[in-house]
């Protein structure tokens, strides 16, 4: 799974096909579920890629409330096209969410470790998303989005069995393409190649969303605590 994520500076990484001016500034060391979180979209009005700021976990365009049962902060890659929460955006609504990085835990002994996962060249993971429109019956709208996960790779395996879906560069303008089929989609959703990621620990500083700095990702001695 992926719930906890950071993304700051002003990175570029892969989106220079897209044309996209500057990204606005955002800077979160420690982002949670429930966070309006930055994406690159394809926009519903021009049909251009457009950054956008979308909540961190889905809400079904069809749901009677915008409290879902289950928080959908993730979507799993496997079986995507057919689940009912997730088969219409995986169509016709994906979305790249920039990451410096994501965290992950690992149990040890009575504890967990935080570790956080970063690309090995220090610029930016473009992950996988989905999003949709809910509208509610008093005119209230949220665009809300998940991050796909699927299996991890060796490096992951350590720590976790899952991991978010990340872009190479040559599909990060293909996945927000409207008319790429669904066998090009999937075939997307694979791995990422472990040699183009590193983990370290971190302290459990980062276990508190209160928490929000570059301290989050300073590399730690294992159960180094804040």
């Amino acid at each position: 799974m992926c719930g906890r994520f950071a993304y700051f500076g002003n990175g570029s990484f892969g989106y220079e096909s897209l044309h996209l001016p500057e990204p606005p500034r955002f800077e979160n060391f420690n982002i949670t579920p429930s966070q309006d979180i930055l994406a690159i979209r394809t926009s519903p009005e021009t049909g251009q890629p457009e950054y956008a700021m979308l909540h961190w976990g889905l809400v079904p365009f069809w749901s009677i409330s915008v409290k879902t049962k289950f928080p959908l902060i993730n979507a799993r890659s496997e079986g995507i096209e057919t689940k009912p929460s997730f088969r219409d955006p995986f169509k016709r609504r994906r979305c790249i969410i920039p990451a410096s990085g994501f965290y992950e835990w690992k149990k040890v002994n009575e504890h967990k470790q935080p570790y956080f996962i970063r690309p090995v060249d220090g610029g930016y993971f473009a992950l996988a998303g989905l999003w949709d429109s809910w509208r509610g019956e008093n005119g209230e709208d949220i665009n809300s989005c998940a991050i796909i996960t699927t299996s991890a790779n060796a490096t992951m395996q350590e720590i976790h069995d899952r991991m978010p879906v990340i872009l190479e560069k040559t599909n990060i303008a293909a996945w927000l393409d409207p008319g790429k089929g669904q066998s090009d989609l999937l075939a997307m959703l694979e791995s990422y190649p472990e040699s183009l990621i590193e983990l370290y620990p971190v302290s459990s500083k980062v276990n508190s969303p209160r928490n929000n700095g570059p301290e989050c990702v300073e590399r730690s001695l294992p159960g180094a605590s804040s």
